[in-house]
């Protein structure tokens, strides 16, 4: 996953982040890979939470109900969640990753 980021980073990312690319690619490819993990990781936070309210009043079934199954419940969307994510999310990671990047720039 590193290599496609440090590839389109010159052409997507701000002046300082392409300079680390060009000065040292493997540090630049870990770096872009962690904050791209963040981003991820946030999308997956937020897309949980979606779905837990989406999964509120869904009906219990005749099987299901009680404290286990809330567990399960919160279980099965953080999944949802995570596999939504992997599967190329919605666009919150990108754009959180262009942010972070655009935040280090400043600084």
């Amino acid at each position: 996953m590193a290599a496609p980021l440090v590839a389109a980073a010159p052409a997507a990312m701000p002046a300082a982040t392409a300079a680390l690319i060009k000065a040292a690619p493997a540090a630049a490819a870990n770096a872009l890979g962690k904050v791209r993990a963040v981003a991820e990781d946030f999308e997956a936070v937020f897309l949980n939470s979606m779905l837990q309210q989406m999964f509120a009043n869904v009906g219990q079934g005749p099987f299901s109900g009680g404290h286990g199954a809330t567990i399960w419940r919160s279980f099965l969307t953080d999944e949802y969640a995570k596999s939504i994510v992997k599967s190329g999310g919605i666009g919150i990671a990108d754009q959180v990753q262009r942010t972070l990047l655009a935040q280090q720039e400043v600084r």
